[in-house]
């Protein structure tokens, strides 16, 4: 075990799985010599050279249709997007070859590919650099949609992700790069994709959360915990498949449940969790399914901190939840 960042346990997961298979390939802006703008990719052109560690053109559709071309060829490349924000030129490849590849070709081609790409806000990106664009993807049948929110969970599901026989989008949270450390292992291994975990135990309501807003919805429960409610936090971990049935366990044990997400209320992810679980468990509920979001507008530069749901505001919902 080494303490390590996600950045680190990112770039160490990407590193391991390049040298057990000689198929993985990284390709991006700037993620050779330079390292990728978060350092992310950093030293793998020194390992691998430019064969498998390839700096493209600023051409976001140029970089996924060629790692399509890649995968349907039997290699298994990791494009990078290098923000989210710019993921959709690339939209259309993704979207209509890359997720419907092997249901086209009944099997005979399946698209093995990870399409890395830091998204979210918190680091002063403004309205083009930190949007959670999630909820298109998982809206496209053929796609796998990840998002960690620690080290740990990082590299388990990359390494997971690339073995993986279909495209999958991997959302990394820059604002918890090198926010978080923890005990990482040095060697390999991997994490099941499509299961949630349940972070923290608890019977007066169930909240659900991914990627940076995790750390508020804890820090949230840790504040209401004081007036006597108890939050049983899920990290969702994969966002598809969805792990509906730990969801279903929480929800049946505590009648209640609120979905927090940063991407913006209308049509987000927390929409489709909230009626998954409806469908299954509308009997137990004790009060209405709650959101707490970002706002349905641009994301703002100077006023990031009332975009974002940060504690302050799930805090008030979850007491009015527990007290319905």
């Amino acid at each position: 075990m080494t303490q390590k960042n996600m950045v680190q346990a990112i770039n160490e997961a990407l590193r391991l799985e390049m040298r057990r298979d000689e198929r993985v390939v990284v390709m991006g802006e700037d993620v050779g010599k330079v390292g990728g703008v978060f350092r992310v990719t950093q030293g793998l052109w020194d390992e691998f050279g430019d064969g498998r560690v390839i700096d493209t053109p600023l051409n976001e559709g140029g970089i996924i249709g060629t790692a399509i071309g890649m995968a349907a060829y039997g290699m298994r490349p990791v494009p990078e997007i290098q923000f989210a924000d710019f993921i959709y030129p690339a939209f259309d490849q993704i979207v209509s070859e890359a997720a419907k590849s092997r249901y086209r070709s009944g099997g005979e081609y399946p698209c093995p590919m990870v399409i890395r790409t830091p998204y979210g806000g918190g680091i002063k990106g403004g309205a083009y650099h930190s949007q959670s664009p999630e909820a298109l993807f998982i809206h496209t049948a053929g796609l796998k949609v990840v998002c960690p929110s620690n080290p740990y969970d990082a590299k388990g599901l990359l390494a997971a992700a690339i073995q993986d026989d279909d495209p999958v989008l991997f959302f990394e949270p820059k604002r918890v790069y090198r926010a978080v450390k923890m005990d990482v292992p040095d060697e390999a291994y991997t994490l099941p994709l499509g299961e949630a975990k349940v972070v923290r135990e608890g019977d007066s309501l169930t909240l659900v959360a991914w990627g940076a807003m995790l750390y508020e919805a804890l820090s949230a429960a840790e504040q209401v915990a004081e007036q006597g409610i108890s939050c049983e936090v899920i990290d969702l971990r994969t966002l598809w498949p969805l792990d509906l049935d730990t969801i279903v366990r929480s929800v049946e044990k505590t009648g209640r449940i609120v979905v927090v997400h940063e991407a913006p209320k209308a049509c987000g992810f927390g929409a489709e969790i909230l009626q998954l679980v409806s469908e299954k468990s509308f009997l137990h509920f004790q009060a209405p399914p709650a959101r707490v979001t970002g706002w349905d507008t641009p994301f703002p530069y100077t006023l990031e901190n009332e975009y974002l749901p940060l504690a302050h505001r799930i805090v008030p919902q979850l007491i009015a939840t527990a007290n319905y």
